[in-house]
Protein backbone atom coordinates (compact mmCIF):
# COMPACT_ATOMS: atom_id res chain seq x y z
CA UNK A 1 0.00 0.00 0.00
CA UNK A 2 1.42 3.46 -1.32
CA UNK A 3 1.93 5.49 1.59
CA UNK A 4 -0.03 8.46 2.71
CA UNK A 5 2.56 11.02 2.91
CA UNK A 6 3.78 12.30 0.16
CA UNK A 7 6.97 14.70 -0.02
CA UNK A 8 6.43 17.08 -2.94
CA UNK A 9 9.46 16.59 -4.74
CA UNK A 10 7.91 17.23 -8.08
CA UNK A 11 6.85 20.69 -7.34
CA UNK A 12 10.35 21.64 -6.37
CA UNK A 13 11.98 20.52 -9.01
CA UNK A 14 9.57 22.27 -11.13
CA UNK A 15 9.99 25.76 -9.40
CA UNK A 16 13.46 25.34 -9.21
CA UNK A 17 13.79 25.13 -13.25
CA UNK A 18 11.43 27.60 -13.60
CA UNK A 19 14.50 30.34 -13.71
CA UNK A 20 14.05 29.89 -17.80
CA UNK A 21 10.51 32.13 -17.32
CA UNK A 22 11.33 35.76 -18.26
CA UNK A 23 8.86 36.58 -15.21
CA UNK A 24 12.08 35.07 -13.17
CA UNK A 25 14.82 36.21 -15.50
CA UNK A 26 16.46 39.33 -13.24
CA UNK A 27 20.02 37.99 -13.72
CA UNK A 28 21.55 34.83 -14.34
CA UNK A 29 23.29 34.80 -10.70
CA UNK A 30 20.14 35.36 -8.42
CA UNK A 31 18.10 32.33 -10.78
CA UNK A 32 21.64 30.11 -9.98
CA UNK A 33 21.04 31.01 -6.33
CA UNK A 34 17.27 30.33 -6.01
CA UNK A 35 17.95 27.08 -8.00
CA UNK A 36 20.86 25.76 -5.72
CA UNK A 37 18.32 27.21 -2.83
CA UNK A 38 15.37 24.47 -3.72
CA UNK A 39 17.08 21.79 -4.95
CA UNK A 40 18.66 22.10 -0.61
CA UNK A 41 14.97 21.92 0.34
CA UNK A 42 14.34 19.04 -1.50
CA UNK A 43 17.48 17.77 -0.33
CA UNK A 44 16.45 18.11 3.35
CA UNK A 45 12.65 17.04 2.13
CA UNK A 46 14.07 13.43 1.19
CA UNK A 47 16.49 13.81 4.81
CA UNK A 48 13.53 13.72 6.62
CA UNK A 49 11.97 10.63 4.97
CA UNK A 50 14.64 9.03 5.83
CA UNK A 51 16.02 8.83 1.73
CA UNK A 52 18.63 10.29 -0.35
CA UNK A 53 18.70 13.08 -3.06
CA UNK A 54 20.81 11.82 -6.12
CA UNK A 55 22.78 14.16 -8.48
CA UNK A 56 20.36 14.49 -11.92
CA UNK A 57 23.25 12.20 -13.71
CA UNK A 58 23.32 9.89 -11.00
CA UNK A 59 19.10 9.55 -11.10
CA UNK A 60 19.26 9.14 -15.00
CA UNK A 61 21.77 6.46 -14.66
CA UNK A 62 19.50 4.32 -12.37
CA UNK A 63 16.12 5.07 -14.31
CA UNK A 64 18.12 3.44 -16.95
CA UNK A 65 19.61 0.77 -15.01
CA UNK A 66 16.21 0.15 -13.41
CA UNK A 67 14.38 -0.27 -17.61
CA UNK A 68 17.25 -2.65 -18.38
CA UNK A 69 17.08 -5.15 -15.43
CA UNK A 70 13.34 -5.30 -15.92
CA UNK A 71 13.33 -6.12 -19.50
CA UNK A 72 16.37 -8.76 -18.40
CA UNK A 73 13.78 -10.15 -15.87
CA UNK A 74 11.26 -10.25 -18.63
CA UNK A 75 13.04 -12.14 -20.97
CA UNK A 76 14.12 -14.38 -17.93
CA UNK A 77 10.81 -14.98 -17.33
CA UNK A 78 9.59 -15.82 -20.39
CA UNK A 79 12.34 -18.22 -21.41
CA UNK A 80 11.21 -19.70 -17.95
CA UNK A 81 8.06 -20.54 -19.25
CA UNK A 82 9.17 -22.08 -22.99
CA UNK A 83 11.10 -24.27 -20.76
CA UNK A 84 8.15 -25.23 -18.65
CA UNK A 85 6.20 -25.62 -21.66
CA UNK A 86 8.89 -27.71 -23.44
CA UNK A 87 9.30 -30.27 -20.41
CA UNK A 88 5.08 -30.42 -20.93
CA UNK A 89 6.24 -32.18 -24.16
CA UNK A 90 8.75 -34.30 -22.88
CA UNK A 91 6.93 -35.33 -19.87
CA UNK A 92 6.34 -39.45 -19.21
CA UNK A 93 1.99 -38.87 -19.44
CA UNK A 94 -0.38 -41.23 -19.84
CA UNK A 95 -4.11 -41.48 -19.32
CA UNK A 96 -4.47 -43.81 -16.41
CA UNK A 97 -8.28 -44.23 -15.90
CA UNK A 98 -11.57 -42.29 -15.62
CA UNK A 99 -13.77 -42.19 -12.81
CA UNK A 100 -17.46 -41.90 -12.46
CA UNK A 101 -19.97 -42.34 -9.83
CA UNK A 102 -22.56 -45.21 -9.81
CA UNK A 103 -26.00 -46.07 -7.87
CA UNK A 104 -24.94 -50.00 -7.43
CA UNK A 105 -21.40 -50.94 -7.73
CA UNK A 106 -22.30 -54.94 -8.23
CA UNK A 107 -24.88 -54.63 -10.49
CA UNK A 108 -22.27 -52.15 -13.19
CA UNK A 109 -19.70 -54.91 -12.34
CA UNK A 110 -21.70 -57.24 -13.07
CA UNK A 111 -22.83 -55.60 -16.58
CA UNK A 112 -18.92 -54.89 -17.07
CA UNK A 113 -17.58 -58.13 -16.83
CA UNK A 114 -20.24 -60.19 -18.69
CA UNK A 115 -21.86 -58.13 -21.29
CA UNK A 116 -18.68 -55.75 -22.10
CA UNK A 117 -15.84 -58.43 -21.26
CA UNK A 118 -14.06 -56.39 -18.79
CA UNK A 119 -12.15 -57.81 -15.89
CA UNK A 120 -12.70 -57.06 -11.86
CA UNK A 121 -8.74 -55.49 -11.48
CA UNK A 122 -9.11 -54.57 -7.50
CA UNK A 123 -11.66 -52.86 -5.00
CA UNK A 124 -11.20 -50.97 -2.22
CA UNK A 125 -13.86 -49.86 0.42
CA UNK A 126 -13.14 -46.71 2.48
CA UNK A 127 -15.75 -46.83 5.49
CA UNK A 128 -13.85 -43.63 7.46
CA UNK A 129 -15.46 -41.29 3.78
CA UNK A 130 -18.16 -43.78 2.67
CA UNK A 131 -17.72 -44.73 -0.31
CA UNK A 132 -15.68 -47.90 -1.86
CA UNK A 133 -14.13 -47.84 -5.63
CA UNK A 134 -13.70 -50.55 -8.17
CA UNK A 135 -11.36 -50.85 -10.98
CA UNK A 136 -12.04 -52.87 -14.44
CA UNK A 137 -10.65 -52.80 -17.58
CA UNK A 138 -8.92 -55.01 -20.04
CA UNK A 139 -5.08 -55.20 -18.80
CA UNK A 140 -3.63 -54.21 -15.76
CA UNK A 141 -3.44 -50.49 -14.54
CA UNK A 142 0.34 -50.52 -14.65
CA UNK A 143 -0.14 -50.45 -18.57
CA UNK A 144 -3.71 -49.98 -20.15
CA UNK A 145 -6.25 -47.33 -19.30
CA UNK A 146 -9.23 -48.48 -16.97
CA UNK A 147 -12.16 -47.47 -15.38
CA UNK A 148 -12.96 -46.67 -11.57
CA UNK A 149 -15.77 -46.45 -10.28
CA UNK A 150 -17.55 -45.02 -7.60
CA UNK A 151 -20.12 -45.61 -5.30
CA UNK A 152 -21.00 -43.16 -2.09
CA UNK A 153 -23.05 -45.03 0.44
CA UNK A 154 -26.72 -44.81 0.02
CA UNK A 155 -26.77 -42.44 -3.34
CA UNK A 156 -28.12 -44.60 -5.66
CA UNK A 157 -29.23 -42.01 -8.83
CA UNK A 158 -27.17 -39.40 -10.42
CA UNK A 159 -27.50 -36.42 -12.63
CA UNK A 160 -25.22 -37.47 -16.20
CA UNK A 161 -25.90 -33.85 -17.90
CA UNK A 162 -25.59 -33.01 -21.09
CA UNK A 163 -21.84 -32.51 -21.38
CA UNK A 164 -20.60 -36.08 -20.98
CA UNK A 165 -20.62 -38.07 -24.58
CA UNK A 166 -19.40 -41.47 -24.27
CA UNK A 167 -16.89 -44.19 -23.51
CA UNK A 168 -15.46 -45.86 -26.49
CA UNK A 169 -13.95 -49.72 -26.87
CA UNK A 170 -13.30 -51.24 -29.57
CA UNK A 171 -14.57 -55.00 -30.09
CA UNK A 172 -13.52 -57.10 -33.39
CA UNK A 173 -17.17 -57.68 -34.24
CA UNK A 174 -19.91 -55.18 -33.14
CA UNK A 175 -22.58 -57.36 -34.39
CA UNK A 176 -21.95 -59.96 -32.67
CA UNK A 177 -21.29 -58.37 -29.15
CA UNK A 178 -24.28 -56.35 -29.87
CA UNK A 179 -26.11 -59.51 -29.32
CA UNK A 180 -24.51 -60.67 -26.27
CA UNK A 181 -25.58 -57.73 -25.02
CA UNK A 182 -29.19 -58.02 -25.93
CA UNK A 183 -28.82 -61.54 -24.59
CA UNK A 184 -27.95 -60.21 -20.93
CA UNK A 185 -30.52 -57.15 -20.75
CA UNK A 186 -28.39 -54.59 -21.65
CA UNK A 187 -29.65 -51.72 -23.58
CA UNK A 188 -28.84 -50.86 -27.26
CA UNK A 189 -29.29 -47.14 -28.12
CA UNK A 190 -27.96 -47.33 -31.88
CA UNK A 191 -27.97 -50.96 -33.91
CA UNK A 192 -25.00 -51.61 -35.54
CA UNK A 193 -23.82 -49.85 -38.68
CA UNK A 194 -21.33 -47.51 -40.58
CA UNK A 195 -20.59 -43.76 -38.89
CA UNK A 196 -22.06 -40.85 -40.29
CA UNK A 197 -20.09 -39.75 -42.69
CA UNK A 198 -17.98 -42.70 -42.83
CA UNK A 199 -17.40 -46.32 -43.27
CA UNK A 200 -16.55 -47.35 -39.75
CA UNK A 201 -19.00 -49.76 -38.12
CA UNK A 202 -20.48 -48.70 -34.50
CA UNK A 203 -23.40 -49.42 -32.01
CA UNK A 204 -24.17 -47.37 -29.19
CA UNK A 205 -25.00 -48.88 -25.67
CA UNK A 206 -26.51 -48.21 -21.99
CA UNK A 207 -25.07 -49.26 -18.91
CA UNK A 208 -27.26 -49.60 -15.86
CA UNK A 209 -26.71 -46.25 -14.89
CA UNK A 210 -27.58 -44.37 -18.03
CA UNK A 211 -23.84 -44.13 -19.60
CA UNK A 212 -23.73 -44.68 -23.11
CA UNK A 213 -20.94 -46.24 -24.25
CA UNK A 214 -19.84 -46.48 -28.55
CA UNK A 215 -18.61 -49.88 -29.79
CA UNK A 216 -15.82 -49.42 -32.75
CA UNK A 217 -15.26 -52.27 -35.14
CA UNK A 218 -11.58 -52.65 -34.87
CA UNK A 219 -8.84 -55.41 -35.28
CA UNK A 220 -7.15 -56.91 -32.30
CA UNK A 221 -5.73 -53.97 -30.00
CA UNK A 222 -3.84 -53.76 -26.96
CA UNK A 223 -6.29 -50.95 -25.46
CA UNK A 224 -9.52 -51.84 -26.21
CA UNK A 225 -11.26 -49.17 -23.93
CA UNK A 226 -10.14 -46.18 -26.23
CA UNK A 227 -11.89 -42.85 -26.01
CA UNK A 228 -13.37 -40.37 -23.52
CA UNK A 229 -15.65 -38.16 -25.50
CA UNK A 230 -16.75 -34.70 -24.06
CA UNK A 231 -18.18 -31.96 -25.44
CA UNK A 232 -16.90 -28.18 -25.43
CA UNK A 233 -18.44 -24.79 -26.11
CA UNK A 234 -14.90 -23.79 -28.04
CA UNK A 235 -12.92 -26.29 -29.90
CA UNK A 236 -9.64 -24.27 -31.24
CA UNK A 237 -9.26 -22.94 -27.38
CA UNK A 238 -9.57 -26.28 -25.75
CA UNK A 239 -7.46 -27.78 -28.49
CA UNK A 240 -5.60 -25.00 -27.26
CA UNK A 241 -5.57 -25.87 -23.61
CA UNK A 242 -4.73 -29.15 -24.35
CA UNK A 243 -1.79 -29.43 -26.10
CA UNK A 244 0.16 -26.71 -24.46
CA UNK A 245 -1.12 -27.65 -21.21
CA UNK A 246 -1.46 -31.22 -20.80
CA UNK A 247 1.20 -32.06 -23.67
CA UNK A 248 -1.60 -33.98 -25.64
CA UNK A 249 -0.71 -34.19 -29.47
CA UNK A 250 -4.10 -33.16 -32.11
CA UNK A 251 -4.30 -36.25 -33.46
CA UNK A 252 -6.76 -35.73 -35.70
CA UNK A 253 -9.71 -33.45 -36.36
CA UNK A 254 -13.03 -33.73 -38.20
CA UNK A 255 -15.93 -30.94 -39.19
CA UNK A 256 -19.12 -32.36 -40.31
CA UNK A 257 -21.60 -29.38 -41.05
CA UNK A 258 -24.19 -31.84 -42.57
CA UNK A 259 -24.80 -32.46 -39.33
CA UNK A 260 -23.45 -30.01 -37.59
CA UNK A 261 -20.84 -30.85 -35.22
CA UNK A 262 -16.55 -31.02 -35.26
CA UNK A 263 -14.62 -32.94 -33.51
CA UNK A 264 -11.04 -33.77 -32.68
CA UNK A 265 -9.18 -36.73 -31.35
CA UNK A 266 -5.88 -35.49 -28.47
CA UNK A 267 -3.46 -38.15 -26.97
CA UNK A 268 -0.39 -39.14 -26.24
CA UNK A 269 -0.01 -41.88 -28.76
CA UNK A 270 -1.86 -43.17 -31.85
CA UNK A 271 -5.30 -44.18 -31.58
CA UNK A 272 -4.72 -47.76 -32.28
CA UNK A 273 -2.48 -48.45 -29.67
CA UNK A 274 -3.63 -45.48 -27.18
CA UNK A 275 -6.48 -44.27 -25.24
CA UNK A 276 -7.68 -41.21 -26.60
CA UNK A 277 -9.85 -37.85 -25.57
CA UNK A 278 -12.56 -36.89 -28.06
CA UNK A 279 -13.79 -33.65 -27.99
CA UNK A 280 -16.78 -32.50 -29.73
CA UNK A 281 -18.16 -29.09 -30.68
CA UNK A 282 -22.06 -28.41 -31.46
CA UNK A 283 -22.26 -26.07 -33.90
CA UNK A 284 -23.71 -22.54 -32.00
CA UNK A 285 -23.82 -24.88 -28.56
CA UNK A 286 -20.77 -22.97 -25.78
CA UNK A 287 -22.50 -24.09 -22.61
CA UNK A 288 -23.54 -27.90 -21.25
CA UNK A 289 -24.88 -29.09 -18.27
CA UNK A 290 -21.90 -31.16 -16.22
CA UNK A 291 -24.66 -33.65 -13.56
CA UNK A 292 -22.74 -34.81 -10.94
CA UNK A 293 -22.22 -38.36 -12.40
CA UNK A 294 -18.72 -38.03 -14.46
CA UNK A 295 -16.17 -37.35 -12.43
CA UNK A 296 -12.27 -36.86 -14.09
CA UNK A 297 -10.15 -38.38 -16.02
CA UNK A 298 -6.49 -39.23 -14.27
CA UNK A 299 -3.00 -38.68 -16.14
CA UNK A 300 0.05 -39.77 -15.05
CA UNK A 301 3.20 -37.59 -14.81
CA UNK A 302 6.81 -37.15 -13.65
CA UNK A 303 6.39 -34.07 -11.69
CA UNK A 304 2.64 -32.64 -10.74
CA UNK A 305 4.19 -29.33 -9.26
CA UNK A 306 5.57 -28.21 -12.39
CA UNK A 307 2.46 -29.97 -13.91
CA UNK A 308 0.11 -27.38 -11.78
CA UNK A 309 2.82 -24.50 -13.29
CA UNK A 310 1.74 -25.20 -16.76
CA UNK A 311 -1.66 -25.50 -16.09
CA UNK A 312 -2.19 -22.15 -14.54
CA UNK A 313 0.50 -20.87 -17.40
CA UNK A 314 -1.54 -21.66 -20.04
CA UNK A 315 -5.34 -20.28 -18.31
CA UNK A 316 -6.48 -23.70 -16.14
CA UNK A 317 -7.59 -23.42 -12.93
CA UNK A 318 -5.58 -25.44 -9.87
CA UNK A 319 -8.79 -27.13 -7.96
CA UNK A 320 -6.34 -28.94 -5.47
CA UNK A 321 -2.64 -27.50 -5.56
CA UNK A 322 0.17 -30.43 -5.50
CA UNK A 323 1.02 -32.52 -2.66
CA UNK A 324 0.36 -36.29 -1.28
CA UNK A 325 -2.40 -37.47 -0.54
CA UNK A 326 -3.20 -37.75 3.43
CA UNK A 327 -2.85 -41.69 4.55
CA UNK A 328 -1.75 -42.76 1.22
CA UNK A 329 0.90 -40.17 -0.17
CA UNK A 330 0.48 -40.38 -3.55
CA UNK A 331 1.18 -36.70 -4.77
CA UNK A 332 -1.46 -35.36 -6.84
CA UNK A 333 -2.64 -32.17 -8.39
CA UNK A 334 -6.60 -31.40 -9.78
CA UNK A 335 -7.04 -28.81 -12.15
CA UNK A 336 -10.41 -27.77 -14.47
CA UNK A 337 -10.10 -27.09 -18.32
CA UNK A 338 -11.42 -23.73 -20.24
CA UNK A 339 -15.18 -25.75 -20.12
CA UNK A 340 -14.74 -26.81 -16.38
CA UNK A 341 -13.78 -30.57 -17.33
CA UNK A 342 -11.59 -31.97 -14.27
CA UNK A 343 -8.46 -33.68 -14.89
CA UNK A 344 -5.76 -35.02 -12.12
CA UNK A 345 -2.22 -35.40 -12.31
CA UNK A 346 -0.99 -38.61 -10.51
CA UNK A 347 2.55 -38.43 -9.81
CA UNK A 348 3.88 -41.89 -12.11
CA UNK A 349 6.14 -43.39 -8.86
CA UNK A 350 3.77 -42.97 -6.88
CA UNK A 351 0.95 -44.65 -9.02
CA UNK A 352 3.09 -47.89 -9.44
CA UNK A 353 3.63 -48.17 -5.62
CA UNK A 354 -0.21 -47.47 -5.03
CA UNK A 355 -0.73 -50.81 -7.21
CA UNK A 356 1.97 -53.02 -5.29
Amino acid sequence: MASSIRPSISSSFRFASSHSSPRFCISHAPSLRVARSHLGIVSLQLQNFGLCALPLSRRNTTVQSSSKSGKLAQASTATDQEKLLDWVKKDNRRMLHVVYRVGDLDRTIKFYTECLGMKLLRKRDIPEERYTNAFLGYGPEDANFVIELTYNYGVDTYDIGTGFGHFGIAVEDVAKTVELIKVKGGKVTREPGPVKGGSTVIAFIEDPDGYKFELLERGPTHEPLCQVMLRVGDLDRSINFYEKAFGMELLRKRDNPEYKYTIAMLGYGPEDKNAVLELTYNYGVTEYEKGNAYAQIAIGTDDVYRTAEAVKLCGGKITREPGPLPGINTKITTCLDPDGWKTVFVDNIDFLKELE
